[in-house]
């Protein structure tokens, strides 16, 4: 699969948080069925960017929310490495990773990430951009759990860190 001029833009201006230890550390959990964290969220990232740029929104700010919506960092299928409810508190731990690594997240990528599981947890999307978030992600993860993701070919122009970790 070649890769288009939009994958090409995307890739240049999401380089330096693509290269972030804490974003590719996401792609030693799995996600959605044989999907892990860091290809979802690089999924979604993506689609979110597409999506901004036809509606005429801010497609960077969509890319980097995207990207970071599930940066929670720790086995969603361990217990104790998170309190309560993973649909509920993921978010959550999500932003406080955001934050730390992006100190500039705006106002609109923070509530993007807080709210991207509405209606399933309880922050709601309150601008444009968080409902495309949750859009995309919805769409991304219907995806996958179908299994479409891997037809879809994106492995193929995916950075290589980005899965080698799990295969």
């Amino acid at each position: 699969m070649r890769k288009s001029p939009s994958l090409r833009v995307y890739l240049e201006l999401m380089r330096p948080l693509l290269d972030t230890q804490e974003v590719q550390s996401m792609g030693q959990w799995n996600h959605h069925f044989g999907v892990t964290t860091y290809e979802h969220s690089l999924f979604v990232s993506y689609v979110a960017f597409r999506l901004a740029r036809r509606l005429r929104a801010n497609y960077y700010a969509a890319a980097r929310a995207g990207l970071l919506h599930d940066l929670y960092l720790y086995s969603p299928y361990r217990p104790d490495s998170h309190p309560g409810n993973q649909c509920f508190y993921h978010p959550i731990a999500a932003l406080e990773n955001a934050k730390a690594l992006v100190p500039d997240l705006t106002a609109d990528e923070q509530n993007s990430i807080l709210s991207h599981m509405w209606p399933l947890a309880y922050h709601a999307p309150r601008c444009r951009l968080a409902v495309i978030i949750s859009l995309a992600d919805k769409f991304c993860a219907v995806l996958e759990i179908c299994k479409i993701y891997k037809l879809l070919g994106l492995r193929e122009v995916m950075p290589a860190s980005s899965y080698e970790m799990v295969e």
